[in-house]
């Protein structure tokens, strides 16, 4: 029997959501049960900046229906980016080495303590049984001639019992020559390879469409849009992953998905073509086609409270 197809978005609190999709005058505060309405999973996109404290989490469990379930962008620190000190919780920064830019140098015990805190603050979500898996996307400069996926094993094992979800975005780890051991590498340490529907081009940071299924309790796939230039050469979320898609175009990404499904218990597919609606539009319409409800409208008539 195939597995699960669970479908979000890469946010539930994105700028175009607040000014194009949510009704005009829906307080913040009832943005993410409205929106909870409608989808069964979420990307959080705010931890990639830094550290959600417990009493918004232990909102966040409230005010979601049981089964909804949120998937952790894990701090850009943890996903070797670059990362000032002041993105740290104030409690770790003390002792904490930068480089001549101020930048944090990652070491083996910070990367314990970081994640043994997000731990602590993410229990009401995990406690209540909405802790979903945790996204770790790297950055492009994780290339295969500078490092080694070994790099990610103390924070995988230190995850766990949570898949780690990686999200590469050098190709040359999916390359001939290497796409067999980074996926062996994956399938070894139970964490789940990140799919993409991305924009077509062979530029470094655009991952090809490779489908692979390396943990059999989740599989992952993130769609980006396909404006190539934009991917490139934008300088905002908008310019970068705006993009509506097209019924074909998801039709396809549902046949990828489906393949997917035959393989593991769970497909997480999040929408990441942050402009405007575009994301929660694309999110709804492929619910849709995959024979899904997709909930209550995404506009209530005017005068009308949710």
């Amino acid at each position: 029997m195939p597995g699960r197809i669970t479908v979000g978005t890469s946010s539930w609190a994105d700028p175009g959501f607040v000014e194009d999709w949510y009704p005009d005058g829906l307080p913040a505060r009832d943005r993410l049960p409205w929106y909870a309405e409608r989808f069964e999973a979420v990307e959080l996109n705010s931890s990639f900046y830094a550290l959600p404290q417990r009493s918004t989490v232990e909102r966040w469990a409230k005010v979601t229906p049981p089964g909804f379930t949120f998937d952790i962008k894990l701090h850009r620190l943890l996903s070797r980016h670059s990362a000032s000190l002041d993105s740290l919780p104030p409690e770790l920064r003390d002792g904490v080495e930068t480089n001549d830019r101020g930048r944090v140098r990652l070491t083996a015990e910070l990367e314990a303590e970081l994640i043994d805190r997000l731990l602590a603050e993410l229990a009401p979500l995990a406690e209540a049984g909405k802790l979903g898996a945790f996204l770790l996307q790297l950055t492009p400069g994780f290339a295969p001639d500078k490092h080694e996926l070994d790099e990610l094993t103390a924070m995988i094992e230190r995850l766990e019992p949570y898949v780690t979800a990686v999200e590469l975005r050098h190709r040359g780890w999916v390359d001939d020559d290497r796409v067999e051991n980074t996926l062996d590498y994956l399938e070894d340490h139970g964490a789940a390879f990140v799919c993409v529907d991305a924009p077509p081009g062979d530029h470094v940071p655009i991952m090809p469409p490779v489908d692979a299924v390396t943990n059999d309790r989740v599989a992952y796939l993130r769609a980006h849009g396909r404006n190539t230039e934009g991917y490139m050469k934008g300088k905002t979320v908008a310019e970068r992953f705006g993009w509506v898609y097209a019924d074909e175009e998801l039709e396809e990404v549902a046949g990828r998905v489906r393949g997917l499904a035959e393989m593991t218990q769970d497909v997480r597919t999040m929408f990441n073509n942050n402009r405007s609606a575009d994301a929660p539009t694309a999110a709804r319409r492929f619910r849709e086609l995959l024979g899904q409800d997709p909930g209550p409208p995404p506009q209530p008539a005017q005068g009308t409270l949710l």
